[in-house]
């Protein structure tokens, strides 16, 4: 028999969400066969079974779980017999000792179960769930047990405590809130929106500014329009601008490197990154998430947008890995594709120096070779770690983009 514990990924996660089981208990599965879907800060990973055999699960769906508590035990039906569901860590060697199912009674002195004004019966319980209804204030003694023999399990105490809870929750939402003046409601925040504020709040301690500039986009404009059709009758690409900022962006931090650098603060070192991961912030059903195009500059366009569509796909699919989503460099927002916008001051994804956001490509009088006329512009925003590189800094880079996007012979050798 072996525990399937929730095992360290990386990435400093160390707690998840059990979003779907994809066995029911008492099934049989194959080793390696993915059995479980747990929500993390950064995706939503399947864990394979170890070996094969029947599952037992130990912890049900849309419960929160810490790394190395067991997940599930697999093995023979005879070994899983004497297990009882409970929250605990994994064993050092993989395999778990059976929890005997004691039945303890109400009035016997160990008996760890809350004080209740019923007329005291038997409670079929183990001194795990006697623990844990104490923990959480149920009452042993007013449930009917769901296991054999009426004895009490874990999901009926965790039934107990919801039900409890949302009566509560209900009845506040209910009520005016002397806190808020009217009616409320709760909403518990999800592993990747805990994320996001804890790297918000990461990000808003750099002491960062902002630089802002407008694109002439004519020439980016005038490429995108002549390869588009190409792209898609021959590749089936659908190319937009994006992978061009990706590589004129490449560009332009090679030319500027501080840009594509890390702080450490407690040795106060500049760690300049000879390496190009362009991570691309995309909005997925539960939250922000940056997908990251691994080695930009050694990627043509046409690559950059094909892997684009398939990264942003699995971003809204929630089906992106860790791998995925890892060791980026510097992070592009592209505002434009929401539709809007014309300038921000987007947030530093830590631990970043600086992150670029794109604002939408639009109809706007240009002015060319003394000529007032209507053209095309791209608004762009640069936000950067002030401790790092200057202001002055920031104008050379955003000024080595915007030559690089309004340089038809760079676009086209693209």
């Amino acid at each position: 028999m072996k525990e399937l514990d929730f095992v360290d990924i990386g990435e400093g996660i160390t707690e998840g969400h059990i979003q779907k089981w994809l066995f029911k208990d008492g099934d049989a599965v194959k080793a390696d066969e993915a059995v479980v879907q747990i929500e993390t800060d950064k995706a939503v990973v399947n864990i394979p079974a170890p070996i094969s055999g029947t599952i037992r699960i130990n912890i049900p769906e849309n419960s929160d779980v810490k790394v190395g508590e067991v997940l599930a035990y697999i093995g023979q039906p005879a070994e899983l017999a004497g297990i009882v569901p409970g929250r605990r860590q994994g064993s050092e060697h993989g395999s778990a000792q059976p929890q005997p199912s004691i039945p303890v009674r109400a009035s016997e002195p160990n008996a760890t179960q809350p004080v209740s004004a019923h007329p005291q019966r038997e409670v079929l319980a183990t001194p795990g769930i006697r623990k844990l209804a104490r923990d959480i204030g149920v009452d042993l003694s007013i449930l009917k047990g769901t296991g054999p023999g009426g004895r009490i399990q874990e999901s009926d105490v965790k039934a107990a405590a919801g039900s409890a809870k949302g009566q509560i929750r209900q009845a506040q939402a209910k009520m005016p809130n002397e806190s808020y003046g009217g009616e409320i409601e709760i909403i518990p925040m999800s592993q990747p929106r805990k994320a996001i504020a804890r790297n918000m709040e990461a990000s808003w301690a750099i002491p960062k500014a902002v630089h802002m500039d407008i694109i002439n986009a004519n020439a980016l404009y005038g490429v995108v329009e002549r390869e588009r059709t190409r792209a898609e009758s021959q590749r089936g690409i659908k190319l937009g601008y994006l992978p061009f900022i990706i590589k004129a962006t490449v560009a332009a931090l090679k030319e500027n490197p501080y840009f594509n650098s890390t702080y450490d603060k407690e040795k106060q070192e500049i760690i300049l990154k000879k390496y190009y991961n362009i991570g691309l912030a995309a909005e997925a059903p539960d939250g922000l998430r940056v997908a990251v195009i691994k080695n930009a500059d050694k990627k043509g366009v046409l690559d950059i947008a094909k892997e684009l569509r398939e990264l942003g796909d699995k971003v809204k699919s929630l089906t992106i890995s860790p791998e995925e989503m890892r060791d980026s460099t510097f992070t592009i927002s592209n505002i434009g594709s929401l539709g809007g916008g014309y300038l921000s001051f987007p947030a530093i994804n830590y631990p970043e120096v600086a992150i670029l956001a794109v604002h939408l490509v639009r109809d706007a009088p240009v002015v060319e070779n003394g000529q007032i006329k209507v053209g095309k512009i791209l608004p762009f925003s640069i936000s950067f770690d002030h401790r790092i590189v200057d202001g002055a800094e920031a104008v050379k880079f955003g000024n080595a983009i915007m030559g690089y996007l309004q340089d038809p012979a760079f676009l086209g050798a693209l």
